[in-house]
């Protein structure tokens, strides 16, 4: 289950906004996106789409909808295509994030969305650190309930050109033992950054029960070897 978080905040101009939004759609109807879904663990994704702003300010533009073809997929890229900008306010990252968590389901102790999965994405995108965040503290308060919850990774997209942004998303947005985060250098740059980003964190994969007891045994196994040779050479 992959949630996208789109910063439609006052930074970013009508050109910009158009730029990011033109970058998803791009992005799903692009061969490498498609074949990451396809070739994921189970074929497909669930997907939502959600613009934030200042505090208390989310909007659905896109409700959760399953990938599980090229066709679903393009579907899924028109829908994004026919929105339009739901703010242009302040900067409530921590906030956006505390608030739509839920939105997965009953997997975190949410409301049931109709998917369950094994695992639980959140995709922020944004060209600015926290600025009006109330519920939650903005130095990774939203991200860290999240986390918390059981959201098993936050990944960060941030555009450059406010000083500080990619500490501040590594730092306060990236969650969780696989989550990542990527630079787009210019919303002229954005539709390439996020196929990328895209591709990467649909194609991460969670290990089966059967892999996770072999490594466990394997270092079991390494542990009494290391400890055997020890007894053996002595000190």
């Amino acid at each position: 289950e992959l949630m996208l978080l789109i910063d439609v905040s006052g930074s970013v101009d009508a050109t910009e906004y158009n730029l990011q939004k033109q970058g998803y759609v791009d992005a799903f109807k692009s061969l490498a996106v498609q074949n990451a879904i396809l070739g994921s663990q189970g074929g497909s994704i669930a997907v939502t789409y959600i613009e934030w702003s200042s505090y208390n300010q989310l909007s659905t533009k896109v409700v959760w909808t399953l990938i599980d073809s090229a066709t679903s997929a393009n579907s899924f890229a028109n829908l994004i295509n026919g929105t339009t900008r739901a703010f242009s306010d302040s900067t409530a990252i921590q906030d956006a994030i505390g608030k739509s968590y839920k939105g997965f389901g009953t997997e975190v102790g949410g409301t049931d969305n109709g998917f369950e999965s094994l695992r639980q994405v959140i995709d922020v995108s944004g060209d600015g650190a926290d600025n009006d965040s109330r519920s939650f503290i903005r130095l990774g308060g939203g991200r860290d309930a999240a986390i918390l919850a059981g959201v098993d990774a936050i990944n960060g997209i941030y555009i450059l050109g406010e000083g500080g942004l990619a500490t501040y998303y590594n730092d306060n947005v990236k969650g969780g033992a696989t989550g990542f985060t990527m630079a787009a250098n210019s919303f002229g740059d954005f539709a390439t950054a996020i196929e990328a980003k895209l591709v990467k964190e649909i194609s991460q994969t969670v290990p089966e029960p059967t892999s996770l007891a072999l490594v466990g045994l394997a270092l079991l196994l390494g542990l009494f070897v290391v400890v055997s040779i020890g007894d053996i050479l002595g000190p």
